[in-house]
């Protein structure tokens, strides 16, 4: 069993820290000791030379989202032809997937928070170095966080996330409000509004990806407050996720944070006793 939460907990960890920085950032939390230069962290899910902005790029794979969601297609081949194109700002790139993103309209998504009636931007906004995101009728345009930061690094994971999404068949916007637990309040101090971004933005979607979520119920004496919901409420790896992985993350990024607790409410308590009862009485009458 024990071998079994493990390569659970593993799997978790490896979608948490799915980013090409936090990759090489928690390697020092995990065991190697030292933090390795992110940009030898290229994708390899898409191999390409240097390519002209003015080129159209072509994509030719079977996408993750395409085998998850459509496991009859895992040995189809699907073409998309992403066009690249400069703007008058050279922080922000346009790129053109050849498939209409809006039915009309503009959209803008100038942080995570603002995205999230958006499945397309926040996929995009997971990856390290996105600052801002802009959809029209037939275009997504990226804005990145630093001038510092290389578009050749960049471009190989916008170019699998949009093609990614498009084989998934989800809508490009949706009627969905930010969670209310994370929404941030006026009072809430600097500390408390972080972990609502991180919990926001990095954590709650991989929970979410595995048919749970994670709600936020308090921050107490540098404890953060966790109640696990869904398939992550019962999975028996919901504990050593928190701890390897949730508590890892906020910690490195949050110092004031001293240790994550998984809490539960009184209904769920009550349930939990009422259903040990029953199960006792089925053991009787064996």
């Amino acid at each position: 069993m024990a071998a079994t939460i493990s390569k659970q907990c593993s799997r978790h960890l490896q979608k948490i820290f799915s980013s090409s920085r936090i990759i090489s950032r928690y390697s020092l939390v995990f065991g190697n000791n030292h933090v390795e230069d992110t940009h030898d962290h290229v994708p390899t899910r898409c191999s390409f030379s240097t390519i002209s902005s003015q080129i159209p790029f072509r994509i030719s794979q079977t996408s993750l989202l395409e085998q998850k969601h459509f496991p009859y297609l895992r040995n189809s081949v699907r073409h998309m032809f992403i066009q690249v194109q400069d703007t008058p700002n050279p922080n922000s790139l346009k790129f053109i997937p050849g498939t209409q993103v809006l039915e009309s309209g503009t959209f803008d998504f100038p942080n995570p928070k603002s995205a999230q009636c958006s499945p397309l931007a926040k996929m995009l906004f997971r990856i390290e170095g996105v600052k801002g995101v802009f959809l029209t009728k037939d275009a997504v345009t990226i804005t990145r966080s630093d001038d510092d930061l290389d578009w050749n690094i960049l471009k190989p994971e916008i170019f699998a996330v949009i093609m990614d999404f498009f084989a998934s068949g989800l809508p490009v916007l949706t009627d969905e409000k930010p969670s209310g637990d994370t929404v941030i309040h006026e009072d809430d101090d600097e500390t408390v509004q972080l972990i609502k971004e991180l919990l926001d933005t990095r954590i709650r979607p991989t929970v979410q990806e595995d048919g749970g979520d994670i709600v936020y119920m308090g921050f107490e004496k540098g404890v953060v407050k966790l109640k696990m919901q869904g398939s992550c409420s019962s999975c028996p790896s919901s504990i050593v996720t928190l701890k390897h992985g949730v508590q890892n993350m906020l910690q490195f990024y949050i110092p004031e944070v001293l240790a994550v607790e998984q809490v539960t409410d009184e209904l769920d308590s009550l349930s939990e006793k009422e259903f040990k009862k029953v199960e006792e009485k089925l053991n009787k009458k064996k």
